[in-house]
């Protein structure tokens, strides 16, 4: 009897090659299938519309949370947020037009997801983006301009207000939001420091113009942000950079 028959006829190496195969076929199939944990089903923005579930569908897992209820994903009762807008054409897919004002439309470059009302918390529980005057072991650095006190300057080379303070996340050590009086009024607003340049001059703002500074989303409470309300204000000033002025809706070129 001769030995090694098998693997004259059959090259190891080409067995290999198609557990390997069949390995990134399943791994493939695996990362699509968990990928529709969130942001299904999707519902069409045309009245009637089909309802897409996504391909392959997978079931609803639970998962165990550190700090508040526990979270199901996919989930078909997920409450949706409160959208204003209208279809630019007849057809599935085609674009859409923000209605009333489109700052608060939630759509296009405003667009924002419905999270939890809730705080984002830190390791220990406690609320992880607060502002100075709570989180007094922090400060500005010494090499960096403190903005506290100086005015916002906006799109329009007018000023909304004055920073008052800065609101840190205590988990990265990282500001977060600027707080600001707006001119001639009690209302107090966050800017995120994403969208705001900072230098000894003073904190320009060039998504929004002053007068808009009245309608950015305000936290319920004064030393407290929820992650719903960090959603809404990031998706004002992200409306701004498209929808501030009707210029901005004009071809570059």
């Amino acid at each position: 009897m001769e030995f090694g028959g098998f693997t004259q006829s059959f090259d190891v190496a080409q067995l290999v090659l198609y557990v390997f195969w069949a390995f990134f076929a399943g791994l493939i199939y695996y990362l699509q299938r968990e990928a529709h944990r969130e942001g299904y089903p999707m519902v069409t923005d045309r009245a009637n519309g089909p309802v897409i579930t996504g391909w392959p569908l997978v079931r609803p897992k639970t998962y165990k949370m550190r700090h508040g209820p526990d979270m199901v994903a996919p989930n078909p009762n997920r409450v949706d947020g409160d959208y204003s807008f209208e279809p630019g054409n007849a057809w599935s897919g085609g674009n859409i037009v923000p209605k009333g004002d489109p700052l608060l439309a939630g759509v296009g470059s405003g667009g924002w997801a419905m999270r939890a009302d809730e705080p984002d918390l830190t390791y220990d529980g406690d609320p992880k983006i607060v502002p100075l005057r709570v989180a007094k072991e922090y400060n500005v650095a010494k090499q960096n301009v403190d903005p506290r006190g100086m005015q916002v300057l906006c799109a329009d080379k007018e000023s909304a207000g004055q920073v008052i303070d800065m609101w840190i996340d205590q988990s990265e050590s990282i500001f977060r939001y600027i707080e600001v009086a707006l001119k001639g009024s009690d209302i107090r607003v966050l800017i995120p420091m994403n969208f705001a340049r900072i230098n000894k001059q003073g904190v320009h703002v060039n998504a929004l113009m002053s007068y808009q500074f009245g309608n950015v989303p305000k936290t319920r409470l004064p030393e407290q942000i929820t992650l719903l309300e960090e959603e809404k204000i990031m998706g004002y000033f992200g409306a701004g950079l498209l929808y501030a002025h009707p210029s901005r809706l004009d071809p570059l070129l």
